[in-house]
């Protein structure tokens, strides 16, 4: 008989063996994990809006903070290199949803107008404060005390919402109206407050520790913190499960490998923020 018989059973067999391989294969395909669909080859490509210190900020022109330094380290652990689009923080979630970039990873703050766009991964929380000019020459002890008065906020960040349910609440008090001021970044906003354009301006406990910290001759932090526990983190496209599963378990890499705790000490940001 040769190799090459074309016995009934022969044949049969055969097929049952070509539809076990067929089978097998489809498993083993099932049971592979996805590659994420990447802007560019073997690269991470993140938007982020580097006007938030601590978390993403320039010097000298170059990409700084903890996002920065987070995300190179989640790169690593993706064997992809870290590829930075900086560009203004209300375009980012656009640049997303058009494949621009994989990522957001620009300090996020999850809230659910933003959920229903895009999808998180939680990396730390935070809360908010004010920030007035040293000495707090207007006596302003909290939010209550904000009617009348002028507040500098980031455009299209999460304290322009805080600062607009403030001068609701004086509209509706019928106190003085609380005037908002928004500025393309918070440097900007700190810097009206300086000047006296602006009476406060409202900071992540993040940045109220840095500026607090480099400059406590110009500015304080006045009132309690508020808003505290909001999480913060690094979004993906609605229902990208894939890059989602990949970004948590490069985090928990970088959290049990001590880096997180770290970048957390380094950019000198509060412990009891950390998810982890």
């Amino acid at each position: 008989m040769s190799r090459s018989s074309t016995h009934p059973l022969h044949r049969a067999a055969a097929c049952l063996v070509a539809a076990a391989a067929t089978l097998f294969a489809i498993g083993v395909a099932k049971a592979q994990p996805a590659a994420p669909a990447l802007v560019s080859t073997g690269k991470l490509t993140y938007g982020t809006a580097a006007t938030f210190a601590p978390f993403e900020y320039t010097v000298d022109g170059k990409l700084t903070g903890f996002d920065i330094d987070f995300i190179e380290a989640i790169a690593r652990k993706l064997t992809l290199e870290p590829a930075p689009l900086n560009i203004e923080f209300r375009g980012l979630i656009p640049a997303l949803q058009g494949r621009r970039v994989d990522i957001i990873n620009s300090a996020m703050y999850i809230n659910p107008a933003r959920s229903e766009q895009v999808d998180f991964v939680p990396y730390m929380k935070i809360g908010q404060q004010m920030v007035v000019r040293r000495g707090n020459p207007l006596a302003i002890r909290g939010r209550d005390d904000l009617c009348g008065r002028k507040v500098a906020v980031t455009l299209g960040g999460i304290q322009e919402t805080y600062a607009r349910q403030d001068a609701e609440r004086c509209k509706t008090a019928g106190r003085p109206d609380l005037t908002v001021m928004t500025f393309p970044t918070a440097q900007d906003s700190a810097l009206s407050v300086r000047q006296g354009r602006a009476d406060a301006y409202y900071e992540s406990t993040a940045g109220v520790a840095k500026i607090v910290l480099e400059r406590s001759d110009v500015f304080e932090a006045v009132g309690e913190v508020f808003e505290f526990g909001t999480q913060i983190g690094i979004a993906v496209r609605k229902g990208d499960t894939v890059m989602a599963r990949l970004i948590a378990e490069a985090i928990a890499k970088v959290v049990a490998d001590g880096t997180y705790k770290q970048l957390m000490q380094k950019y000198n940001l509060p412990p009891e923020g950390s998810l982890f």
